[in-house]
């Protein structure tokens, strides 16, 4: 499945050619460069791997640098590596993908990005819970998860419960996204709809094509 790496800009709204207000988010979706290229024969599979947001070589380990000299490129922020059936003969390492090398309008598209981190975050903010009662005798359980499970049976907790914990901060992927505008000379694409991440935040792009 071949894609790109990118980079979320941010949201606006567009309007469509019946008139109607569209919301989109904006993406950089590249310029990407091959790094490495696995095939079957060699490697067992057959993928490319790119690498996107350059960085100066001295923010870069020995071991990493030698990887990108034997590439023959400067080093990169972010590598991710994409599977792909066929290999092209054009994919070698220095070759430079951009956004309408890889998507047209109109396309589908699955995106990964790692969502906001909220911290420590107890069960009414986690996951909407009620909370207890205001009155009845209650006294510092307005915003507590209540029973977590009997005592006699199961005497356990079951896993996945919904309890207090850590929220946020994790890969989520929205699948099936429309791309509604391409600017190429910017390698800007216009997603129908919102994407997991602050802006900033560094996205996974791969075309869907079931």
């Amino acid at each position: 499945m071949l894609g790109l790496l990118g980079k979320k800009i941010g949201m606006t709204t567009i309007f469509t050619e019946e008139g109607t207000e569209q919301p989109v988010t904006v993406i950089q979706a590249g310029p990407c460069t091959v790094i490495q290229v696995k095939t079957n024969e060699r490697d067992g599979y057959s993928s490319i791997q790119l690498g996107y947001d350059s960085i100066p070589p001295k923010l870069v380990n020995k071991p990493m640098m030698g990887h990108f000299k034997n590439a023959g490129v400067k080093p990169f922020r972010k590598l991710r590596e994409f599977r792909l059936e066929e290999l092209s003969k054009d994919l070698t390492p220095g070759k430079v993908l951009k956004v309408e090398d890889v998507f047209s309008e109109g396309d589908k598209i699955n995106l990964t990005g790692t969502s906001k981190g909220k911290g420590f975050s107890g069960v009414v903010k986690r996951f909407g819970f009620k909370g207890g009662p205001k009155s009845h005798g209650q006294k510092d359980k307005h915003r507590s998860a209540g029973s977590i499970g009997a005592s006699s049976y199961p005497s356990r907790v079951f896993r996945g419960l919904k309890m207090p914990g850590h929220q946020g901060n994790k890969a989520i992927t929205i699948k099936g996204l429309r791309i509604l505008k391409i600017i190429p000379e910017d390698n800007l694409i216009l997603v129908k709809g919102s994407v997991a991440g602050p802006r900033g935040s560094y996205l996974i792009i791969k075309k869907q094509f079931s």
